[in-house]
């Protein structure tokens, strides 16, 4: 039975009822759903299929064949969880969800995959013919994967989460390029199959890219200081006569905000190199 489930088999129709035809192949019996079928077939015609047990745990057989197989490898997207053995994946069959083991996933459950999350897997069989889906390993992203092109650097970009390491996350972008995320390039560690955004900030020799999922320097900082660069971009030099040495009168008449939150608006602003100060004025740092 092993080597026939999650297989395309041919085998001979051998009986029918009002709703199912059934199909043998090695001397093993399988339903086939007759709403598949458009024209009636005949006792004693091949048919060809894709197998397996279906959620009744009956075994089933349908023409309708799904791309993940044994040693075909696609994206399943997950469509819930269940502790204690894994994650549910859908890879199209219309009444059979297959399990990714628990034994594949990471350790701390928050980073398993959540519904609407896709994982690259293929099928496997274990020695009571129970189908699991199987995690592509390093070797099947580098081989599915395609070197960059151009100059890409601080581009932004959708990537999926495919491994999770100590030393970072490794992802399969939009385009499929292989993509590293340091832990300081990221707010919070994305989950297994996670989609995110994020930016290039490196391209390295061997076609790969460095991405970081941190907010742009003028997306973090606050309403203030962004008050500030919009000033400092409607000069005509860039630039304004303004320092931490103003008066608060000063500030406050041209800014609307106290000298506090003026400084600390400028404070941050230099912390991310936005701006420079000297001379008694700040300017937009070219």
């Amino acid at each position: 039975m092993n080597n026939i489930i999650a297989q395309i088999v041919t085998g001979k129709i051998i009986d029918e009822n009002d709703k199912r035809y059934f199909v043998q192949v090695s001397g093993e019996t399988f339903e086939l759903d007759k709403s598949e079928i458009e024209k009636p077939l005949q006792l004693g015609a091949d048919f060809t299929g894709f197998t397996y047990e279906n959620e009744q745990h009956k075994m089933q057989i349908t023409r309708n064949i799904p791309a993940i197989r044994r040693d075909h490898y696609g994206f399943a997207t997950v469509v819930k969880e269940k502790f204690g053995l894994g994650v549910f994946v859908d890879i199209g069959l219309p009444n059979k969800d297959v399990v990714v083991s628990i034994d594949e996933l990471p350790t701390l459950r928050a980073l398993w995959p959540q519904a609407g999350d896709k994982l690259l897997i293929s099928l496997v069989v274990d020695k009571k013919n129970r189908i699991w889906g199987h995690l592509a390993d390093e070797e099947i992203f580098m081989a599915i994967a395609r070197p960059i092109t151009g100059d890409i650097k601080n581009k932004n970009l959708k990537a999926r989460v495919y491994r999770l390491k100590m030393a970072g996350t490794r992802l399969l972008t939009e385009n499929y390029h292989l993509a590293f995320l340091h832990p300081d390039e990221r707010l919070i560690e994305p989950r297994l199959g996670e989609e995110v955004e994020g930016r290039v900030i490196g391209m390295l020799r061997d076609g790969t890219i460095n991405i970081s999922t941190r907010p742009r320097a003028y997306q973090e900082i606050g309403e203030d200081a962004k008050m500030i660069l919009a000033a400092l971009e409607h000069t005509d030099d860039k630039q304004l006569e303004f320092s931490d040495k103003s008066t608060p009168d000063s500030i406050k008449d041209y800014f609307g905000i106290s000298k506090g939150a003026f400084k600390r608006a400028l404070g941050h602003l230099l912390k991310e190199q936005l701006i420079v100060q000297e001379s008694g004025h700040i300017a937009l740092k070219k």
